[in-house]
């Protein structure tokens, strides 16, 4: 590219869903001819592409603003912060633009007000994947925008607006492009990935000239025939969700769920306004584990959320102690600014808050040693993350890369990042595993 097309900074923070929207702006930037820079002083201007869904994610993305704004002055500003406007301009009033989540017209809009395209953009230096942000070997699928809940800690519908499901077979050539580049694991992503179509009433698109409905089990079967690992993140523990269970269980789609349960009280799930309660959740995993006994579990859960007592807590504890969940995260409750949670009475004090997340941690931290200890001496494919000398860093596949554990490969030589292998686990601890090649 000439060393006087425009050059234009990127600095993303946040969740996959805002990495993807990042990869648009990206592929966009590219198509017209920009360039990317990988640097502050080497850009015409910058874009920041923010979170701000909890205290701590909108101070990094102030903090980030703020970093681009001294050490470049020229700043666009787009991602869920960029939703609360007023926050960023009072904090930073001289950025040049601020839009919200999802807004690759907005972006490049503010982009060609501020530093106008090139006048011949070279769209054959993008590929057909666009430009990503993950390594090349695995790759996020966001399936649609927005939800249609709404879960009294969150304000995630008020930053993307409700559900709108992507067209399945724009969702099925961006999965076969990004196949076609060398990706082996597909990571489908959205706020309420179960919930895919239902705006659409799951009416039939298409996907090389044949016909698919828009809805969850469809769309993996379809993804299925790529040939490379599929798995489900962000989904609600609706009844329809069995379907995928037995794709699973034939080996068609990774087995894991990414399930987040939030907690497992009834009177907290309702205060909540969660859409499942615990006895049915402990049902369906029962049935689902029943069906495909290899099926990784992955949940989330909140501690001290206003008005829970000891024994809504107990009830928490008792969950996790029958469920027997694979991997688990817990944050302790945090009022997030315009959510609805903030105006509950019976407010959890912070220590008690940290008591209880610690005592959800210690347990949770038991149930994932014991299960990885049963992996020991078994055989299992993994996918190769990263490779130095005859080391290499792994994941099976319950495992999610960056959120869970990662396996630790001995004898490594002669393997690629993107490999598909077959090793033999030696050692685990609580989160991660050790393995070698098979001693048959």
């Amino acid at each position: 590219m000439s060393s006087s097309a425009p050059k234009v900074g990127f600095v993303s923070l946040g969740c996959p869903k805002a990495s993807s929207d990042a990869e648009r702006i990206l592929t966009q930037l590219r198509a017209e001819g920009y360039e990317i820079s990988g640097s502050y002083e080497g850009s015409d201007l910058v874009v920041v592409n923010t979170c701000g869904f909890i205290d701590s994610a909108v101070e990094e993305s102030l903090d980030a603003i703020g970093e681009a704004l001294n050490k470049n002055g020229k700043v666009i500003v787009t991602g869920c912060l960029g939703a609360k406007s007023g926050v960023v301009q009072a904090a930073h009033p001289s950025v040049l633009a601020v839009t919200g989540p999802h807004a690759l017209e907005e972006v490049m809009s503010a982009v060609h007000e501020n530093l106008p395209k090139p006048h011949d953009p070279y769209t054959d230096l993008v590929p057909p994947q666009g430009v990503r942000l993950t390594p090349k070997h695995y790759a996020y699928l966001k399936i649609s925008e927005g939800c249609n809940h709404r879960c009294s800690f969150c304000i995630i519908p008020s930053m993307r607006g409700d559900l709108v499901s992507r067209p399945v077979g724009e969702v099925m050539n961006e999965a076969e492009n990004l196949v076609n580049a060398g990706v082996s694991e597909l990571l489908v992503i959205s706020q309420d990935t179960s919930a895919y179509g239902v705006d659409m009433k799951y009416r039939s698109g298409f996907w090389n000239g044949r016909p698919i409905r828009t809805r969850m089990t469809e769309l993996v079967k379809a993804l299925s025939e790529l040939g490379v690992w599929v798995r489900l993140h962000y989904v609600y523990p609706y009844p329809h969700v069995d379907e995928v269970i037995p794709l699973m269980a034939d080996g068609l789609v990774l087995p894991y769920l990414d399930v987040p349960f939030q907690h497992a009280s009834p009177r907290i799930l309702k205060a909540m306004k969660r859409p499942a309660s615990s006895e049915n959740n402990l049902a369906r995993i029962k049935a689902w584990r029943e069906i495909c006994p290899d099926i990784a579990i992955r949940s989330t859960f909140i501690a001290g959320f206003p008005g829970e007592t000891e024994a809504d807590f107990q009830q928490l504890l008792d969950f996790l102690e029958e469920a027997q969940l694979d991997r688990v995260g817990c944050f302790a409750y945090s009022a997030v600014d315009g959510a609805a949670a903030n105006s509950l009475p019976d407010q959890v004090p912070e220590e008690v808050k940290q008591e209880r997340l610690a005592r959800f941690m210690e347990l949770q931290e038991a149930i994932s040693a014991s299960k990885l200890n049963q992996k020991v001496g078994r055989i299992e494919t993994v996918l190769v993350d990263a490779v130095d000398g005859d080391q290499a860093i792994a994941r099976t596949m319950a495992d999610a890369p960056e959120i869970d554990g990662v396996v630790y490969l001995a004898d490594a030589e002669g393997l690629q990042v993107g490999d598909l292998v077959e090793v033999q686990i030696t050692d685990a601890d609580g989160h991660d595993l050790w393995a070698g090649p098979p001693q048959f």
